[in-house]
């Protein structure tokens, strides 16, 4: 499937080609603290399927515990989070940020990681009174 993102001010965009069985939710806890929230959704594609078009996003080196290094891209200019990458064999592929793609609405994750760390009340989301609108 072709999609297209970018950060929320515009200042990073770009292109891919994905398969939208590959989207998912992760628990972990850096995916909490580098979201603000309770989980995040990725697809995965391979690296050299992902097309910058306009300026090139920062980047930040998060080591794990393990001493893994992941690679974090991000906008500079408004903080949004689009790209995520390892490093040596791990940077053949590229996990988008759901939230920056155009055709999220298509892309409907399709398993669940690091779900040790999900937080207790997540399953309860469903039954939270809610409002259309802003």
């Amino acid at each position: 499937m072709h999609i297209d993102g970018g950060c929320h001010c515009g200042h990073v965009r770009y292109e891919a080609e994905i398969d939208p069985a590959d989207v998912s939710i992760c628990h972990c806890t850096d995916c909490q603290s580098l979201t603000g929230s309770a989980f995040r959704v990725t697809v995965e594609t391979a690296a050299d399927s992902v097309r910058l078009t306009a300026a090139p996003p920062k980047l930040y080196v998060k080591t794990a515990a393990n001493g893994r290094k992941r690679l974090q891209s991000f906008c500079g200019e408004c903080g949004s989070p689009l790209f995520t990458t390892g490093e040596g064999a791990a940077a053949a592929f590229w996990g988008i940020r759901w939230g920056s793609i155009r055709q999220r609405g298509e892309l409907v994750p399709r398993r669940q990681i690091w779900c040790r760390s999900a937080v207790p009340w997540i399953a309860d989301v469903p039954g939270l009174p809610g409002v259309a609108g802003d």
